[in-house]
């Protein structure tokens, strides 16, 4: 691959890993609705391995459809054991050089492998030893910019010959799931739009995102308390003040429960001062909708000495927070 090559490929990989981060699609966390298109993938093409595998830094199969043994139950994960990484029964994710799928997105085509074994260029592939792959079809996952996220994928662990009429139906599951990324979008942009209007709220506040809990927004007093950071930084790297005081030991466990906690009169140093101020911080959940999974964290602090009930920025707060722990109902025409 020559240098402008390269490039253009690291810059369509960046671009891509900012539209998962923006969906809230950057983390392995499995999700019904994938889970339910993968299934449907399996069925219709007769294959045991389906995936909704979105493709960043890593490769994340939100949508998992594969074969388990008695004992184990359910299917709830891939048993990668590839190189000097052990099996893990519940893996939902993958490293990026493995696999066939990171393939089909930089290709922006459909792959159908009958198989795998008889292709010179893709019989050594790690995943073909791990999982027993023979077969693979994988088609290409847009988003509703037309921005290739991901892929659609089906395998087989034994020679298959993917008709004409499969390859169409993986397409026609991969459109189903434009109007997904639409509505993400729209209530994406709402959140937006009610954030702006709490930019110079009278308290700190912030709003993350996934395990890592990513930077989506922080308000101007936000950065004079605890200090400005650049968007989609991860939060412990953002504000170590916070991550020592174990706020986002608490924002873990929002993320993983979705309840709202709280923490009364944590004691935090004010950025670029000697001085340090008492707050009480409340986390709350934050979904895309109603009956979507937790993907990120309301963050608001407010001065302990004024945290009394009625008071001015109390009910700011709470207004804020309500507004975002219960979002409107949004249609998915």
């Amino acid at each position: 691959m020559d240098s402008t090559a390269s490039k253009d490929a690291r810059l369509a990989d960046e671009q891509r890993e900012r539209r998962l981060q923006r969906l809230g699609l950057n983390s392995p966390e499995p999700e019904e609705k994938f889970d339910r298109i993968a299934t449907l993938a399996s069925s219709l093409a007769d294959a045991p391995i389906a995936m909704v595998n979105f493709i960043g830094g890593q490769q994340m199969f939100r949508g998992l459809c594969f074969p388990s043994s008695e004992q184990e139950g359910e299917r709830s994960g891939v048993p990668f054991g590839i190189g000097d990484l052990p099996p893990a029964p519940d893996s939902r994710d993958a490293p990026i050089d493995i696999g066939f799928c990171p393939h089909v997105v930089r290709q922006k085509a459909q792959l159908a492998i009958e198989d795998v074994l008889a292709s010179r260029h893709y019989r050594n592939n790690p995943v073909v030893e791990a999982l027993n792959v023979r077969a693979y079809l994988g088609t290409p996952l847009q988003d509703n910019t037309g921005l290739i996220i991901g892929t659609v994928t089906v395998a087989d662990v034994r020679p298959h010959r993917w008709t004409e009429k499969q390859k169409s139906e993986m397409q026609f599951l991969a459109e189903t799931l434009k109007p997904e990324f639409q509505l993400r979008d729209s209530v994406l942009a709402q959140q937006d739009e009610l954030l702006a209007v709490f930019d110079r709220a009278p308290f700190p506040m912030m709003l993350t995102q996934g395990p890592e809990h990513l930077l989506r927004f922080a308000n101007t007093r936000q950065g004079s308390a605890f200090g400005r950071a650049d968007l989609l930084t991860p939060g412990r790297e953002a504000y170590p003040s916070l991550k020592e005081a174990g706020i986002f030991d608490s924002m873990d466990w929002v993320l993983q429960e979705g309840q709202v906690t709280e923490l009364r009169s944590v004691t935090l140093p004010l950025h670029g001062t000697d001085l340090a101020q008492r707050f009480d911080i409340t986390c709350t959940p934050v979904r895309l909708r109603p009956e979507a999974p937790v993907n990120s964290v309301l963050t608001t602090a407010i001065k302990t000495t004024e945290s009394v009930q009625g008071s001015e920025q109390q009910k700011m707060a709470e207004d804020l927070v309500s507004r975002f722990a219960n979002p409107a109902p949004s249609s998915e025409n």
